[in-house]
């Protein structure tokens, strides 16, 4: 979980902000271990930027991984981060409820939540 975190922390060093100035990094654990990282990259046009969490779990996807067991997830603020709906979402695609959310203020300072209580009806293949 530390490593997880830290590595969290290290992407968002990465991210590009410069109209919000909110800085978030990501990093999602596969189910085979391997972890892939992410950061927020925002875009003059709003609508364009992506989300540290989605630019994570896309890296994985495109180096061929579906299954992961949690993200871990530190913002700029001064409280703990969560994923936006979209990402959420996002997640849904790829995860099951139980899959783990960490949000984190420090290696230390954390919460976990599951993919369930932060979208506890998902839209999936099941409603279409």
């Amino acid at each position: 979980m530390k490593e997880l975190i830290e590595k969290a922390f290290a992407a968002r060093e990465k991210a590009y902000a410069p109209y919000s100035e909110f800085r978030v990094g990501a990093a999602v654990l596969a189910a085979d271990g391997k972890i892939y990282t992410g950061c927020n990259v925002e875009n003059a046009s709003y609508p364009v930027g992506i989300c540290a969490e989605r630019v994570a779990i896309s890296k994985a996807v495109a180096d061929g991984e579906r299954k992961f067991t949690a993200v871990a997830l530190v913002g700029s603020g001064a409280d703990y981060c969560t994923p936006c709906g979209m990402c959420r979402q996002f997640m849904a695609e790829f995860c099951k409820g139980d899959f783990k959310v960490i949000s984190a203020k420090s290696p230390d300072d954390y919460r976990i939540f599951s993919l369930a209580e932060l979208l506890p009806h998902t839209f999936d293949s099941d409603s279409l």
